[in-house]
């Protein structure tokens, strides 16, 4: 048994999808162990998404390369080709739409929780998301999209990605208890 962190993000909130997502996980046989509704402020969400220069050089090399594959000009439009820089921009598009609205943060627990839920949610980026999951049903975002914006892919959900992840966030978004 494995408990894993899920935030229903605002696009999933203002669309009223929550009840559709959680029953996805409830009916793979995922128990709620917790969940809230909140607006989160910038600090909590801050702490969140990591700022060691790893996570944001890979981040910020997820977002050159969308750039490369729509063609579009990542030094014209950001003024730089620095992954690590351009991961502290998505960073920050990142923490103002989480705050942007209200978020559902859960802690599910089940049978490989973490891998379970992964699967269920689908791939991050929405357009490459195989149907019957979470994000390959909901949305149509994409990085080009996203990336003429500047802002982040809408996705609907954050799903842990490892257990030591699931982990730290749920003691972020929980406390201890």
């Amino acid at each position: 048994m494995e408990r894993t962190f899920v935030m229903l993000k605002p696009d999933a909130v203002a669309r009223g999808l929550c009840g559709k997502i959680i029953s996805r996980f409830e009916r793979a046989g995922l128990k709620i162990a917790a969940m809230k509704m909140l607006v989160p402020d910038k600090a909590l969400v801050s702490k969140h998404y990591p700022s060691d220069e790893k996570w944001l050089s890979a981040v910020g090399g997820k977002t050159l390369d969308g750039y490369k594959q729509y063609g579009l000009d990542a030094e014209k439009e950001l003024g730089t080709t620095d992954p690590a820089a351009i991961g502290r921009m998505v960073k920050g598009w990142l923490v103002d739409f989480i705050c942007s609205g209200p978020v559902v943060a859960m802690a599910l627990e089940g049978n490989h929780a973490v891998e379970n839920v992964r699967k269920i949610v689908g791939n991050t980026v929405p357009t490459l998301a195989e149907a019957g999951t979470i994000r390959g049903d909901f949305s149509a975002d994409s990085q080009d999209a996203a990336n003429k914006e500047k802002r982040p892919v809408k996705n609907l959900v954050h799903a842990s990605g490892t257990l030591e992840e699931a982990e730290f966030e749920i003691g972020l978004w929980f406390g201890e208890d």
